[in-house]
């Protein structure tokens, strides 16, 4: 049975405020965890990616912010590279680093 689910990264620079704590609020709403203050990690289904990426482009400014969004298979989530402090220890919980164990 093949999985509807995707891990993704959401990572973003949003210059107003308001905006930038919307697209928080939308990304915890999906059930993504914060692992820095403008990174989020989890898995999500993928037709609710698309319906927050959509949400996510309603608060964004296309002149001046950028969001990232990076879709992953766990093989290549795997191989991610951690170098120094990776995570904001304050904002990460146990089961965020469950998934690099």
């Amino acid at each position: 049975m093949k999985t509807t689910e995707t891990l993704v990264w959401i990572i973003y620079d949003i210059v107003v405020d308001k905006s930038r704590t919307r697209i928080a609020k939308l990304c915890k709403e999906a059930g993504l965890y914060r692992v820095q203050k403008s990174v989020f990690l989890g898995t999500i289904e993928r037709n609710r990616l698309d319906e927050l990426r959509l949400q996510i482009d309603e608060w964004v400014d296309h002149e001046v912010d950028s969001v990232y969004i990076f879709p992953m298979c766990e093989p290549d989530f795997k191989k991610v590279i951690l170098l120094g402090q990776a995570f904001d220890k304050k904002l990460v919980t146990d089961q965020v680093r469950a998934l690099f164990l």
